[in-house]
C-alpha cells in the first residue's frame, strides 16, 4: 500500500472531519445527513492516518509531491 497523500491533503481531511463533528455536536445536522457525513468523516480520518487514499490509486493520483 504505497502512500499517496501529502501533508496538506491529510490536514484538510482532518479539518473537514472536525467540522462535521462540530456540526453534529451542535445539532446542526441530524438523521441521514449526519450518518452519511459521519461515515465520510471517519473515512477521512482513517485515510489521513495511513496516508493512503484508495480512490487515488485507480486514478493514478498523488498529493505527496516528488519523492
Amino acid at each position: 500500500m504505497p502512500k499517496n497523500m501529502g501533508t496538506i491533503d491529510r490536514i484538510i481531511r482532518v479539518i473537514l472531519a472536525l467540522g462535521v463533528l462540530g456540526l453534529y455536536l451542535t445539532n446542526t445536522i441530524s438523521g441521514t445527513a449526519a450518518l452519511i457525513l459521519g461515515i465520510l468523516a471517519v473515512i477521512f480520518v482513517l485515510t489521513s492516518l495511513v496516508s493512503f487514499c484508495p480512490l487515488y490509486l485507480p486514478l493514478h493520483l498523488s498529493t505527496r509531491g516528488k519523492q
